[in-house]
């Protein structure tokens, strides 16, 4: 399985390049937001940071980058397409995933560790995990405030899209104690906690890792299936 971590202007792509080649073994490439092709690629990351500043909203200019019609092209296609925080905002904003990010409740900067619990371990990026697994991942955000009409959040619900919430106690403000939701395929994610940062004990925990893990095992097996 090769990976793609898309590099913006500002993005962290380096912490998230190197989960997935020193932890999590697979082949990853660094892909600039204006490259005009994602062709080789088996599963795209679009990583946390601020985007291109961050200027107008987080994710307002980076989702009209070159690379962004290529991403959708992949989404569409059914490959695996992760959002991480930045990321995460980068989808919204380009319409891949539903949905809006608000400033946070308290309209300050979250930098620590919070409990998510696994709502749904029925997706390609849950399913190593246990159905209610309450995890500890670190956030980093200014915008993590997660906002929809009441016909998204019903469909949200209905087609089980919200994968992971805040437990115990909500950050942000985000509604529903939203953490990360899938489109309706259920391959593409966003979420906004960092699970690149807690693929090691040494840095986080682990508890981040067995999200990749599920991603690599539901694409062998569909890989072996297809073959």
């Amino acid at each position: 399985m090769k990976l793609a971590v898309i590099a913006f202007p500002g993005s962290n792509e380096v912490d998230m390049y190197n989960a997935v080649k020193d932890v999590l073994g697979k082949e990853v490439e660094i892909v600039s937001h204006e490259a005009e092709t994602l062709e080789g690629f088996d599963g795209i990351i679009l990583p946390g940071g601020a985007s291109f500043g961050d200027y107008l909203r987080p994710g307002a200019i980076a989702c009209h980058s070159p690379i962004i019609q290529e991403v959708k092209k992949a989404a569409e296609a059914g490959k695996p397409v992760i959002g991480v925080s930045n990321g995460f905002q980068i989808l919204l904003e380009a319409g891949i995933l539903p949905g809006a990010m608000k400033q946070n409740e308290g309209l300050e900067f979250i930098c620590r560790s919070v409990e998510v619990k696994v709502e749904n371990n029925e997706t390609m990026f849950t399913s190593e995990y246990q159905q209610n697994e309450v995890l500890s991942l670190p956030i980093a955000h200014w915008n993590g405030n997660y906002y929809c009409n009441e016909e998204t959040l019903k469909s949200l619900k209905e087609n089980k899209q919200i994968v992971f919430t805040y437990n115990g106690s909500n950050p942000n403000g985000s509604l529903e104690n939203i953490a990360g939701i899938t489109n309706e395929k259920g391959n593409v994610l966003g979420i906004m906690p960092h699970a690149e940062r807690a693929v090691e004990e040494i840095i986080g925990g682990l508890d981040g890792l067995k999200l990749f893990q599920s991603i690599v095992k539901n694409w062998r097996e569909a890989h072996v299936a297809n073959a």
